[in-house]
């Protein structure tokens, strides 16, 4: 496993950019799709997206198509979701992830998918 680590939360209004990013250690970091998902009070977990092992298929929800883009440096064993047009309902708590499995793949993705997880970062969005 993977252990990760989420930075570049924070507050910006609505319109406004951030960009996260997703620092991993151990395990074989360039083997696993990675993903971002986001968890708001009294909700679940949702996909926001994810990102094949060689960065070649990214995956994004209807949400936020279009506004945010996933990327990673296999190199530097980093993912990075950059947001843009940031709206008051993208208010969460934002997790890096990997999948369970090295070289999975699918087109439909759930947290059932993914096994490893970072502490998450706050991202609100003011209107």
């Amino acid at each position: 496993q993977v252990q990760l680590v989420e930075s570049g939360g924070g507050l910006v209004q609505a319109g406004g950019s951030l960009r996260l990013s997703c620092a991993a250690s151990g395990g074989s970091f360039s083997t696993y799709t990675m993903g971002w998902f986001r968890q708001a009070p009294g909700n679940e977990r949702e996909f926001v997206a994810a990102i094949s092992w060689r960065g070649g298929s990214t995956y994004s929800s209807d949400s936020v198509k279009g506004r945010f883009t996933i990327s990673r440096d296999n190199g530097k064993k980093t993912v990075a979701l950059q947001m843009n047009n940031l709206k008051p309902e993208d208010t969460a708590v934002y997790f890096c992830a990997a999948a369970r499995n090295s070289y999975y793949s699918s087109t439909n993705y759930s947290y059932r998918d993914f096994g490893s997880w970072g502490q998450g970062t706050q991202v609100t969005v003011s209107s």
